[in-house]
């Protein structure tokens, strides 16, 4: 159960197998944000469920307006400096759109194997070929976090790095998880919050960064912390 309020629009210390996306209140930094109010608007840019439902666990009443931008890989990009620059441009583009003084949180995750991304998988062929890849083998999964206040011109910035270790997955697997169609929209192809949690041996780090939003380093923030605190 989502504690927090998400007003949507229509239309990772090693965690054998997959542990609780619940973890106790991380500490909050001791210093007020000046920046931003207080009772500021705050808003999610990203039509993830799994992040609306994330934020909405820390209390906190929030709108969601998914950020349209190009999330091609540049020629040459790594996958950490990557995630760091769609999730500003997200937070920016959402933050150009709402009230001055409005909070806009963006994040954006992604999967790195041998230096590589692994984005979302385009059709079963890419998920089964993904799944193999990461078959047997440990991975880094990172999510980049902005958090830009509507009129302000600086953006927080952080991203967080999870290593994850599959199991040995044989032919059978990987063709029955496809089949789920769980892979779709994750990157890298699977979701350790849902069934793909079967096909974790280990996890180094925050599990939550692997889910996509990893609270204890978001409420590092100072405008996150103020809200936190007035809720």
């Amino acid at each position: 159960m989502v504690r927090g309020r998400c007003i949507c629009p229509t239309g990772t210390s090693i965690t054998e197998m997959t542990p609780p996306l619940r973890r106790s209140m991380p500490r909050l930094p001791a210093a007020p944000v000046a920046e931003a109010s207080a009772a500021a608007p705050l808003v999610l840019a990203s039509g993830s469920p799994r992040r609306s439902e994330l934020l909405g666990s820390l209390g906190l009443a929030f709108t969601v307006a998914a950020a349209d931008i190009d999330e091609s890989v540049l020629e040459g990009e790594e996958p950490r400096p990557y995630v760091l620059r769609l999730a500003r441009a997200k937070a920016v583009h959402v933050a150009a759109g709402h009230a001055i003084g409005t909070i806009v949180i963006g994040a954006d995750t992604t999967v790195e194997v041998d230096g590589a991304v692994l984005a979302k998988p385009t059709d079963a062929e890419d998920a089964a070929s993904m799944l193999r890849l990461l078959s047997g083998r440990r991975h880094q999964v990172h999510t980049g976090m902005a958090v830009a206040v509507a009129g302000g011109e600086d953006q927080w910035t952080h991203v967080t790095t999870t290593t994850v270790t599959f199991s040995a997955l044989d032919h059978a697997t990987v063709a029955w998880y496809v089949g789920t169609g769980e892979p779709f929209g994750k990157a890298g192809g699977y979701a350790i919050q849902g069934i793909g949690g079967a096909l974790i041996a280990s996890v180094e780090g925050n599990v939550q960064n692997v889910v996509g939003l990893p609270l204890a380093d978001l409420v590092a923030n100072p405008s996150i912390a103020a809200l936190i605190r007035a809720r």
